[in-house]
């Protein structure tokens, strides 16, 4: 069976690999302090979730996992990799493999910075500058790239070559993550103030994640408190 994947921005994706547990484990780690457990989600059993999202009683959301494998421009990850609570990274390494020559993100349009959120952005740059800001944008991608096979060719080792690569270039992770951490990083990411490119990444992960938790999603969103 393959593995449920969305594809995100021009060349990146997210695609589920594993999951444990269900909203039914969040009922039963927490019932278990009873010395209960069920062997059905009921109807009755989603506002026990809704109350322990409301009020904090977060530990039975984290006998959870997700593990996703996530293919996406460097920059994201540097923003994504700051959610390290209930999360764990593992990345391709450029000390192992080398990059190929065309694996950079490549912007459809170009925004303009914003006037009052100082690290945002808003609209899009004037539309005299769109050709050269992309053949601007190309030129520094392709050359990057050049400068780093050239070096390779000229016997430097991959780890050091790798430094002239641009922020823009694509990288993959697998990620295994909490439904509360997950929830976390949704809340947080998917929100309007974050970069747009890093909110199609948190929306891809929503779109993979609800069916398999759509009560505990649901309570952490609503709460907040993910």
């Amino acid at each position: 069976m393959t593995n449920p994947e969305i594809k995100v921005l021009d060349k990146g994706f997210v695609r589920l690999i594993d999951h444990m547990g269900s909203d039914l484990s969040v009922v039963n780690a927490a019932r278990v302090s009873f010395g209960k457990t069920k062997d059905a989600f009921e109807d009755s059993d989603a506002k026990l979730v809704d109350y322990l999202a409301e009020h904090e009683h977060t530990s039975p959301f984290r006998h959870t996992a997700l593990t996703l494998h996530v293919k996406a421009p460097i920059f994201v990850f540097r923003q994504w990799m700051k959610h390290r609570i209930g999360s764990e990274f593992n990345e391709i390494s450029g000390r192992y493999v080398e990059f190929p020559e065309d694996e950079y993100f490549v912007p459809a349009a170009f925004r303009r910075q914003a006037k009052v959120n100082k690290q945002g952005s808003e609209g899009s740059i004037d539309e005299a500058n769109r050709e050269r800001a992309l053949a601007s944008y190309l030129e520094a991608c392709r050359g990057s790239v050049a400068h780093y096979k050239e070096l390779l060719a000229l016997g430097v080792c991959r780890e050091q070559a790798r430094c002239v690569l641009p922020l823009g270039l694509y990288s993959e992770v697998y990620w295994t993550v909490s439904l509360q951490a997950v929830a976390h990083f949704i809340r947080l990411r998917a929100d309007g103030h974050a970069q747009w490119e890093i909110q199609q990444y948190a929306a891809a992960v929503r779109e993979l994640v609800e069916p398999l938790f759509p009560v505990g999603l649901k309570a952490l969103m609503a709460s907040g408190k993910g």
